[in-house]
């Protein structure tokens, strides 16, 4: 069957509308239009991970966002909770994990640009959406413009902006852009305030940034002054019962930007009064992307790395130009001098988390380990990195057959293109719903007819169209994945379930392109071949997955995930591993890592309870439950503990101090064995009840 696509109509790119934009000391400078960003006057395609200085032990800051930055991620955004900084009201406290600058400096010399987001209201799963307790005492409405309110803002933005002063972009510094408030969506008089007010204290940035999701036609933004940005996530852990969800329309090719079930525990529905976000002024961009989902008390589930990789994928071929994950690295919630400082129905909330983790089941987890997702992410920023300039300007173009939410039969496809080149996006998954197979599909895209096609199993995949791989190379078509290049040399990856055909053109004498050769090809690290100076290299899926492109050279890790350390290349993973470079025309191999023992554990069951928990109150969430005690004995610094017991919440006491916990969906739980060697630990766990929606 040939599925084709809609007329290709090229939007109009709006340019100096946005009170928006600014240079560096360099003289070069960052912009926005309507269709997406530019740095340096060209097309530029940030790629943002969400990552919290003060829920990790800032002397691993150095390696965790060098993690991040092999991973394809350029920018690092990250909230400043008000809670964690002036628990008491006048006592300010940007030392140890706090200090925001220390973690900007970092970030910078990492390579890594920068996204505050400065609140003052943040939410991330924070106590009071990050506002401190005694905020919440005084006798004025808060998050509007209120003059009390203001004050106390203007203070809150006056200390960050003291911490971080001469770090931003127009400095030389590494500061790109500023999000205002989250998740608020009816008062643009009052964004427009904060963005006054950050300014004055000294936050000024070529991007300030506003979550645009509203459960009806987008949040009221002041328009022309910031740009909103979106997200979607896999589940929504946070809906209020224990039902499957309906299947995510984040799966589909439908250009949706609004997202009503995101913040859905914070916006109520509102009635319409013709409010419509004008989303032509803006380029597509997104902040809250899933890399992952956190697991409240009542809702546990299981993220996949497809649930990240598909949805993701979906997004570009939406047009989406600025992708940006929440999470994209787990952490640890700090405990307060006054109380715990996680989201929970205690403070007024609808959802239970966790009183320590923060891991997001996310692509770097609480503790650094790297998920699946990770490099299968990888995947398409090393695409952007590479092609950013060409495949920004490109629009989405709708399909011609439309898919509904039930169908499980037809094919979801789309296309971004420039009306002369582009890349055809094929979705073959849906989270936790099988998809018929769909055999012999013939795509076309303008004037190109793709080979007929078997999509099976679940992927998630683009192929080019008259892709140019250099001024004499022009690739008519291909039934593969391109990745990333080095010099003369484009690594594609090898769809799975598709043979890799490379079809070719050439400009003919009267100026028009004509097909030339045409290659299949077996993916591996040897599938290379040659077209007019230009070779192509064709990877396996467990080979892209693992492709890395470090300080400009191209390396595979042998099933672990390789990054450049503060001592060379290493793995994130422990032990030795077989990696490859490639040079020369070739991959050759290496070895990379250490020697590592794993640590030794000793569980001894404890018949009577050592002492009473200092938070047993997470332990009997829903009522009193019955505890079973263990005593970890634990020798070795290096790897993880692995507790596998199936139970409701789990919670670990060092010497006395209560430093993890964890809520079981269905997933072995693993904590680094130096939070216990040497210590006296103690593991508490509660019964597990029919209580909460789980995929186990």
């Amino acid at each position: 069957m040939e599925y084709g696509f809609k007329k290709y109509t090229p939007a109009q790119v709006l340019t100096g509308h946005l009170k928006l934009g600014g240079s560096n000391p360099a003289g070069e400078r960052i912009d926005v239009n309507s269709s997406y960003f530019t740095r340096g006057e060209k097309p530029w395609i940030p790629v943002m991970g969400e990552f919290h200085f003060n829920r990790y032990n800032r002397e691993k800051w150095p390696m965790e966002l060098r993690k991040m930055k092999a991973g394809g991620i350029t920018a690092v955004s990250t909230y400043l909770l008000w809670i964690y900084h002036e628990e008491t009201e006048g006592e300010f406290d940007f030392t140890g994990d706090n200090d925001i600058r220390a973690f900007v400096e970092e970030c910078e010399k990492a390579g890594l640009e920068m996204v505050l987001r400065i609140g003052p209201w943040a939410h991330g799963e924070c106590r009071n959406g990050g506002f401190p307790d005694w905020l919440l005492q005084k006798p004025f409405p808060l998050r509007c413009n209120n003059e009390e309110y203001l004050k106390l803002v203007r203070i809150w933005y006056g200390r960050i902006a003291e911490e971080v002063k001469g770090l931003f972009y127009k400095d030389g510094g590494c500061i790109v852009a500023v999000q205002l408030e989250n998740e608020f969506v009816n008062d643009a008089k009052h964004l427009a305030k904060l963005k006054e007010l950050a300014i004055e204290c000294g936050m000024e940035a070529p991007i300030f940034t506003v979550t645009g999701w509203n459960s009806a036609n987008g949040a009221r933004i002041p328009v022309d002054e910031v740009v909103p940005v979106f997200g979607g996530y896999p589940e929504a852990p946070w809906e209020n019962h224990q039902n499957a969800l309906a299947p995510s329309v984040h799966y589909f090719f439908n250009r949706m930007r609004n997202d009503s079930a995101i913040g859905a525990d914070q916006i109520a529905s509102r009635e319409a009064d013709g409010w419509q976000l004008p989303y032509e002024r803006y380029p597509f961009a997104t902040c809250e992307l899933g890399g992952g989902i956190e697991v409240t008390h009542h809702r546990r589930p299981i993220i996949r790395p497809m649930d990240i990789y598909a949805l993701s994928l979906v997004k570009l071929g939406d047009g989406n130009n600025l992708p940006g994950y929440y999470m994209y690295h787990g952490g640890t919630n700090k405990l307060g001098k006054h109380s715990t400082f996680q989201e929970s129905k205690a403070t007024g909330y609808p959802n239970d988390y966790p009183i320590l983790s923060y891991d997001f089941q996310t692509a770097l987890s609480e503790y650094g380990e790297a998920r699946d997702q990770y490099g299968m992410l990888n995947m398409l920023h090393m695409f952007l990195r590479e092609y950013q300039e060409k495949f920004a300007p490109m629009g989405a173009v709708d399909a011609l057959q439309e898919v509904d939410r039930e169908d499980t039969d037809s094919l979801r496809y789309g296309m971004r293109t420039d009306g002369k080149s582009g890349f055809v996006f094929v979705n073959h998954y849906q989270r936790l719903t099988k998809l018929s197979d769909v055999k012999g599909a013939v795509l076309k895209a303008l004037d190109v007819t793709f080979p007929a096609i078997d999509v099976c199993g679940e992927v998630s995949f683009f192929m080019p169209f008259h892709m140019e791989l250099c001024e004499k190379v022009v690739l008519r078509y291909a039934t593969a994945q391109p990745l990333t290049r080095k010099d003369n040399t484009w690594f594609f990856l090898e769809i799975p379930g598709i043979p890799a055909r490379y079809q070719f053109e050439r400009k003919a004498e009267n100026g028009a392109w004509e097909e030339t050769e045409s290659y299949t090809v077996k993916a591996g690290l040897d599938s290379g071949f040659t077209q007019e100076g230009i070779r192509i290299v064709t990877l396996t899926w467990d080979q892209a997955r693992f492709l890395r492109k470090l300080k400009g050279e191209i390396y595979i890790g042998d099933h672990c995930n390789l990054y450049e350390g503060e001592e060379g290349l290493l793995p994130v993973e422990e032990g030795c591993f077989k990696a490859w470079q490639w040079k020369d025309a070739h991959f050759k191999s290496f070895e990379t890592g250490h020697l590592y023992e794993a640590p030794t554990v000793r569980e001894e069951p404890v018949e009577d309870a050592p002492f009473v928990p200092e938070y047993v109150e997470e332990l009997c969430i829903g009522g009193a439950r019955r505890l079973t005690w263990k005593k970890l004995t634990v020798t070795g610094e290096e790897g993880f503990v692995v507790i596998e017991d199936a139970c409701d919440v789990s919670q670990i006491y060092a010497n006395g101090e209560l430093i993890a916990d964890n809520y079981y969906y269905g997933k072995p739980w693993r904590v680094p064995a130096a939070l216990l060697s040497g210590k006296e630990c103690y593991l508490v766990m509660s019964e597990m009840k029919d209580d909460f929606y789980r995929e186990f």
